[in-house]
């Protein structure tokens, strides 16, 4: 038994990883292409290649459900049309026996999968995005083309350019209102610091130009530097410039959460977080299918055939994701649900086929 066991793990894995090099390598020419014909005065090929390298593992991570979909659908396909299943079965082991056999593989993915989506690809992308906005805005982060609006208490601040870590700031516009949403001040800063002292941590100012209005004057003021005390951490804005669907699962809790206290928009991140931390459960209900695909319909088609079905089962997945968390969003349904409506059909879909082998 342990052979057979090892025979048709090995043969999917193998599969998954023939799979997961192609869709690397294909995702990797055409970012890769992309970034060449960006355009950015001061981006080399050297700069573009490195952020290619460093928003792979994103990349990685995305494709990883579809991989085992297709790894479990070619690699048990080929042990089908080589009559191995139907020798397999006629020796007396059952079909949720050879189940079990692909689901060690898929745990595998599974695992990879949220190694990569919370310590690996959101660190490696954040600071994919910070150097690309410091080459972006000329080295010196003054640009207000680039960055992030977000409001926090009073104040409404946009940040420019975010340095890996968080620590550090370029470019910092802030417009302050008053209990009646009246604008008291305004100011931009050239960077900034995040310290800590006896009173709490804060950021340091840089090179201040402050705008004080007044009911009947305004003034302005100029510092080399000023102390900005705000409950806005490097943890928090180190996920600023990274899109809610390539933030890390931890973090996205987090956002959303100061986001919901702070009475603004969190449902988009709640979703975000949903999805990913789900998404190993994504992953082994889209292998289920193959696999169930695999002793009925598809058991003797040919590779051509697996390979299509494999894209439009991928396809379908993702398109009922994409409709159902924008419509939880508009219809206020909560957005767990929407990202686990996809997982049970496709775990009823795989069960129910199984079931009438």
């Amino acid at each position: 038994m342990s052979l057979l066991d090892a025979h048709i793990r090995n043969s999917v894995l193998l599969s998954m990883l023939v799979v997961l090099g192609l869709t690397f390598s294909l995702d990797f020419i055409f970012t890769l292409t992309d970034e060449l014909g960006r355009g950015t005065e001061g981006y080399s090929a050297l700069d573009a290649l490195v952020y290619t390298l460093r928003i792979m593992p994103t990349g990685i991570y995305e494709m990883l459900p579809f991989t085992a979909l297709g790894g479990a659908l070619i690699g048990l396909g080929v042990l089908a049309s080589n009559n191995e299943l139907v020798v397999i079965q006629v020796a007396g082991v059952s079909t949720w026996r050879i189940v079990w056999s692909v689901m060690k593989p898929t745990a595998g993915i599974m695992i990879l999968s949220l190694v990569l989506g919370e310590y690996v690809a959101p660190r490696l992308q954040q600071t994919a995005q910070s150097e690309l906005a410091l080459i972006q805005s000329g080295g010196q982060g003054v640009s207000s083309f680039y960055g992030e609006w977000r409001k926090i208490g009073n104040e409404f601040i946009h940040i420019n350019v975010i340095l890996p870590g968080g620590t550090e700031l370029r470019g910092i516009t802030r417009y302050e209102l008053d209990e009646n949403r009246h604008l008291r001040t305004s100011s931009f800063s050239d960077s900034a610091r995040y310290l800590e002292d006896s009173q709490g941590q804060y950021w340091q100012l840089n090179g201040v130009r402050e705008t004080q209005f007044g009911l009947a004057s305004i003034a302005v003021h100029e510092y080399e530097t000023l102390d900005w005390r705000i409950e806005l951490s490097p943890e928090l804005l180190s996920v600023l410039l990274v899109e809610p669907e390539r933030q890390s699962i931890s973090g996205l809790y987090r956002f959303a959460e100061y986001f919901r206290d702070e009475g603004l928009e969190s449902d988009s991140y709640f979703l975000a977080f949903w999805k990913k931390l789900l998404q190993p459960l994504a992953t082994a209900s889209l292998v289920l299918v193959a696999i169930s695909f695999v002793f009925g319909p598809l058991r003797s088609v040919t590779m051509g055939a697996r390979v299509f079905i494999a894209i439009g089962i991928g396809l379908l997945f993702t398109i009922a994701q994409r409709v159902l968390g924008p419509a939880s969003l508009l219809y206020g349904f909560s957005p767990v649900i929407a990202v686990m409506i996809p997982i049970v059909v496709c775990f009823v879909t795989g069960v129910y086929l199984l079931r009438r082998i």
